[in-house]
């Protein structure tokens, strides 16, 4: 079965057409400056990339030509459109509604669509290229795979606020979580590559990018995780504050004379490891100023792991001990000098990292040395399979 999925955002799509029996990717690439002037980036397994500017006035016109770049005679990876059997959308936010992956149906878009508030940047996106991809392939079946569902499992005292329960009851304000797609995947993979049973493992899953979190699952259930009601909570990230004091929006908006728009512009693009170093939200950027001495790249990066540890230290509180640490994503899986920051604080925990293997580069790898009482690995994340076997699941 072949399966594409599409991961649509607000001016931009990203895609991959998988083989779900060997798991290949076929080819992968994206659509940038959706209602800007476009450009389609196509790469067929085994073949260069190609990159082409394009007119995409909307994501329809961009899927059109995901799907013929698909279907080329030259460096299509399919004969026709027919050979794609179904598809897989990200979807970011689902709410209470969806604790599992579904059938894209008019009713589940309705109910999407209700969700809109909760995720106002993604969600009416995620829904413009679930439409356009209807309109386009009519019959083949669609799902939608949610980026809160796996947190979905958390319990009442980890996912209320401290606020009057009533706008919960309104509302439905409380914590959500994202990234769950990710923490999913790692955690069933981590699990397996040591031979762990996952229905009985503490595994706490660092998924750090530009947008990172951090989750517990507790017995093959996510337990608690460090994002939201927004994706703007827990750690300090690329441009995103993290955690704050609220108070401190008042505050500011007084003394820089703004309103709400402009402090959450401050606190979503202006904030995090760009904001407190002047330097860059590249870690790489970030690694070689902290290399020369700037002060703020080094406060930003101590930041940065800091807020990591803690986030780690509570979580294996919460489930009363932890036997896997699995860092994924950007600077996860490729930032040993991260790793290595991190992994000095979580000494209490009898963890010991094994330097020569942290500084490798590779796929799935235990960092931990053999005295370690807790395993340490990077696991790299691939939201795209887990969102293709997902999809089989529903339609096989």
């Amino acid at each position: 079965m072949n399966v594409l999925v599409i991961n649509c955002g607000s001016s931009s799509l990203k895609y991959q057409l998988i083989d779900s029996e060997s798991e290949a990717v076929l080819a992968k690439g994206l659509c940038e400056r959706i209602g800007i002037d476009g450009r389609l980036v196509y790469q067929k397994t085994g073949l260069d990339k190609e990159v082409t500017d394009a007119a995409m006035p909307t994501h329809k016109q961009a899927i059109e030509l995901v799907l013929q770049a698909l279907v080329n005679d030259k460096t299509g990876a399919i004969g026709s459109l027919s050979e794609i059997d179904a598809v897989g959308h990200r979807v970011v936010h689902g709410g209470e509604k969806f604790a599992a992956s579904t059938l894209l149906t008019p009713e589940v878009l309705k109910a999407i669509e209700e969700c809109n508030d909760l995720a106002p940047l993604h969600n009416p996106a995620n829904l413009i290229g679930i439409h356009a991809c209807k309109e386009l392939m009519p019959n083949v079946p669609m799902v939608g795979v949610f980026d809160t569902a796996f947190h979905q499992t958390m319990p009442r005292k980890a996912y209320l606020y401290g606020l009057p329960y009533e706008y919960y009851e309104k509302y439905k304000v409380r914590r959500y979580g994202f990234h769950g797609t990710s923490h999913s995947f790692v955690s069933k993979h981590v699990a397996e590559f040591l031979g762990l049973d996952y229905n009985k493992s503490k595994i706490i899953v660092a998924h750090l990018g530009n947008g990172a979190s951090i989750s517990a699952v507790l017995n093959g259930e996510c337990v608690d995780t460090s994002m939201g009601l927004t994706p703007l909570e827990g750690l300090v990230m690329g441009t995103r504050s993290g955690d704050i004091d609220p108070a401190i929006m008042e505050f500011l908006a007084k003394k820089e004379n703004l309103d709400i728009e402009g402090i959450m512009g401050i606190l979503n693009k202006k904030s995090g490891v760009e904001g407190i170093s002047g330097v860059s939200s590249d870690f790489r950027d970030l690694e070689e100023a902290y290399e020369k001495g700037v002060q703020g790249a080094i406060d930003a990066c101590q930041v940065f792991c800091y807020r990591v540890a803690k986030y780690i230290g509570a979580y294996a509180a919460a489930m009363n001990g932890v036997d896997v640490i699995a860092f994924t994503a950007g600077i996860g899986e490729n930032s040993p000098f991260v790793r290595k920051m991190v992994v000095e604080y979580l000494g209490y925990l009898g963890i010991t990292l094994d330097e020569a293997a942290n500084a490798e580069r590779g796929d799935d790898k235990v960092i931990s040395d053999a005295a370690s009482k807790v395993k340490v690995c990077v696991i790299p994340t691939n939201e795209e399979l887990a969102i293709a076997r997902e999809t089989v699941a529903l339609v096989k």
